[in-house]
């Protein structure tokens, strides 16, 4: 398995995609929080916190995770490679944990660069080092947790087909559904006391308290089992080939 994620990792390293992804993710952030005059803007709104980063990363991550997994397993499928891999003495598990890793890695490598602005906003604080930095960890935190769960969607999605446009496609749309849908749903308030339980069932909400820097074992125990259910719906999409 460790090898297999290392083959996942290089790939992404090895071409375009990687460092392009890294590269838009960093360039529309910095747009929107040093450069483009919008309530964002870190210069422009004479608070010592980098909140903006935490509101418009989630909207980057709805595009740029999709295109980075569209091509786990859809792309093994339309080359043929998806029957040599399922050969390999690993599970099918072993094999989607390598390739949501690797994923989730490159999200990694995409926020780490972002710890300048905090930095810069520590150095620009009046006094210097006036920020929350227990605050901004949990915010971290909550995007971290976010970019884990949009990955494994992005995943699955990917194990639906073997084109990467589509996947991409029905990624996008999931991530979308899933962050912001049941916020619109639970916002009618049509279901009474139930409405409650559908803002529960988004992201949205989760990330939001996360946000704030408190992380809360509900939280928690929500994303990781988000993760668990595409995990395991695309364990199950790979299995459909035994039936």
């Amino acid at each position: 398995m460790l090898t297999l994620l290392k083959k996942e990792i290089r790939s992404f390293l090895s071409s375009l995609i990687g460092y392009i992804t890294i590269t838009v993710f960093l360039l529309v952030v910095g747009l929107f929080l040093w450069v483009l005059q919008t309530d964002s803007n870190l210069l422009d709104n004479g608070y010592a916190n980098i909140d903006g980063l935490f509101i418009i990363a989630p909207w980057v991550f709805l595009f740029l995770i999709p295109a980075i997994t569209m091509r786990s397993f859809a792309d093994e499928k339309k080359s043929g490679t998806i029957e040599l891999l399922l050969t390999r003495p690993l599970t099918d598990l072993q094999i989607i944990l390598a390739k949501y890793l690797a994923g989730f890695v490159l999200v990694m490598f995409s926020l780490i660069p972002t710890l300048i602005y905090y930095y810069s906003i520590h150095k620009l604080g009046s006094p210097v080092g006036n920020i929350d930095t227990g605050g901004m960890w949990g915010s971290y935190i909550g995007l971290l947790f976010l970019g884990a769960a949009f990955v494994s969607i992005g995943i699955f999605a990917s194990a639906i087909t073997d084109n990467q446009v589509v996947s991409f496609i029905l990624a996008l749309f999931l991530c979308f559904f899933i962050y912001t849908g049941f916020d619109y749903m639970g916002s009618f308030a049509l279901f009474g006391k139930i409405d409650n339980i559908i803002l529960a069932l988004g992201i949205n909400s989760h990330y939001i308290s996360m946000s704030r820097g408190v992380i809360d074992t509900r939280d928690v125990i929500y994303f990781l089992s988000l993760i668990s259910i595409f995990i395991f719906g695309t364990r199950t999409l790979l299995e459909s080939r035994k039936w």
